[in-house]
């Protein structure tokens, strides 16, 4: 099974959206921030909650070496060009949501 690293700066919305898809596919997955936020965008979390996604005991990390050492594939979600969710309403937090599925869905899962 492949091991998915997804990294950001703040770790509180796009790679934690991604690393919440990844494991709803079956997949192994983590999330960490460069720069970690206190806690998860509000509208991040109500999007995850609308497809089953428990964001209770989820919380911004900080990116270490034990985690890229943990890793087959590390992906700098930044790069994928994505809004920061900061200050998103529902509804953009759900587009960018569904952006996110779609990339995700490319990804090896076995």
């Amino acid at each position: 099974m492949t091991r998915v690293l997804f990294v950001c700066v703040e770790n509180a919305g796009r790679s934690q959206i991604a690393q919440a898809l990844y494991e709803l596919r079956g997949g192994e997955a983590r999330s960490a921030g460069t720069e970690p936020a206190a806690e998860l965008h509000e509208a991040v979390i109500e999007a995850l909650e609308e497809v089953g996604v428990d964001t209770s005991g989820r919380r911004p990390h900080r990116l270490t070496p034990e985690d890229v050492a943990w890793a087959d594939l590390v992906i700098d979600v930044d790069e994928w060009g994505l809004a920061e969710p900061v200050g998103l309403c529902l509804e953009e937090a759900r587009e960018l949501r569904d952006v996110i599925e779609r990339r995700v869905a490319e990804l090896p899962c076995s």
